[in-house]
């Protein structure tokens, strides 16, 4: 495969606004990645995605708690179980941390935290058994939104409270069977992944989009929102997609795919850790093409500050909403109804921004590992 070479960094003004990408694209100066442009100039300025049913987002103020509420959340002296889909990335680690946290703050004890790891049957028998330890609430992210339904279903037909992450089961209405669902912004994470990508690829050059091959709702929007945003902003770019299910096996697909497909000078992978598997199976190959994806963790967070081939992510805030998880659970417990779908807004990041976003997402300081391989990057890295 032919190399992507990356041209050299030109400094954008702080003043530029989000119109300079398009500018960019328009013009087809694509021999940079215009990662060098302030935060929030890339990123959409409010949530543009919609619910799984089409809902408007609600605002995370909607579950803000009244003095009132504390005392009568306090007084409940409630138990919430937590089903994930896997503990083994920092997301999934920042959401129950945001959760957890949370609930303390106000009496809520949480039994127990289940890990899936990818596998519905697990997922099944996590949730009946959470159901046997007769909860008040149960706060879950479904493996599979058809095949998990059925025992969702009966989180509500036993009384208790169910609040998702990202994903509501197929077939469950909202307020009967479950309380509220909460995500990050997919579909604007996806535009910021697209923009960037865009800016990085010749005319008339194809991508491939490295896509989760399963039902669920998040992950389809983003693949969707970048999708959209190439047919309408750059139509001159060819599209090949690949769809995994078994996340261990994303570094195998991607790079049978890359093989297959030599024509390829860009990829999106759906999250930032199949993006990682995707760079080991291109450096594996002697491939250097620019990537974009959606999620940051601490060597996502690396490999942007290192300004190699991971270019940009649209990250979300799990931390913030598992926080608003929480909040939406305790709504419920005391009887409120939230809404039914609460936005948490995109975060796009950059080699310029990575240290600033990395401490919005984990409230914390870039640990030493980031820290130096943005100070080796500098002045990009920042």
């Amino acid at each position: 495969m032919k190399q992507y070479r990356r041209g050299s960094n030109r400094v954008l003004g702080g003043v530029l606004a989000a119109a300079a990408v398009a500018t960019l694209v328009s013009s087809g100066a694509y021999a940079q990645c215009v990662t060098s442009l302030p935060v929030g100039s890339i990123g959409p300025k409010t949530i543009v995605g919609q619910g799984p049913n089409g809902e408007k987002a609600a605002s995370v103020d909607a579950v803000q708690l009244s003095a009132a509420d504390v005392a009568k959340i306090k007084a409940g002296k409630f138990k919430v179980g937590i089903s994930m889909q896997t503990m083994n990335l920092d997301w999934s680690q920042l959401q129950v941390q945001g959760i957890t946290d949370t609930l303390k703050k106000y009496g809520v004890e949480v039994i127990g935290t289940a890990s899936a790891e990818y596998q519905v049957d697990k997922q099944i028998a996590d949730i009946e058994n959470t159901i046997q330890r007769h909860p008040d609430g149960i706060i879950s992210i479904p493996v599979d939104g058809t095949a998990t339904a059925a025992t969702y279903k009966k989180v509500s037909e036993a009384g208790i409270k169910l609040v998702f992450m990202d994903n509501v089961p197929t077939g469950l209405k909202h307020p009967e069977q479950y309380a509220s669902m909460i995500s990050a912004d997919s579909e604007g994470n996806g535009q910021i992944a697209a923009k960037v990508l865009a800016s990085c690829v010749p005319k008339g050059s194809t991508i491939g989009l490295v896509n989760f091959g399963v039902d669920y709702f998040s992950t389809k929007e983003r693949t969707k929102a970048v999708n959209d945003w190439m047919k309408k902003n750059r139509p001159d770019l060819k599209i090949k997609q690949v769809d995994f299910t078994d996340p261990s096996k994303v570094g195998q697909i991607a790079g049978d795919f890359l093989t297959g497909n030599p024509d390829v000078k860009g990829l999106f992978a759906v999250w930032d850790q199949p993006a990682l598997d995707t760079l080991t199976s291109m450096r594996a190959q002697g491939v250097n093409i620019p990537v974009t994806t959606v999620d940051l963790g601490l060597q996502s967070a690396i490999e942007i500050a290192k300004g190699g081939p991971l270019k940009a992510t649209g990250s979300q805030r799990p931390y913030d909403q598992g926080v608003a998880e929480a909040l939406a659970m305790m709504k419920a417990l005391i009887g409120q109804t939230p809404p039914a779908w609460i936005g948490v807004q995109s975060l796009p990041v950059v080699q310029s921004n990575v240290l600033e976003s990395y401490k919005t997402v984990f409230k914390k300081d870039p640990p030493p590992q980031l820290a130096d391989a943005c100070k080796k990057a500098k002045p990009a890295c920042g």
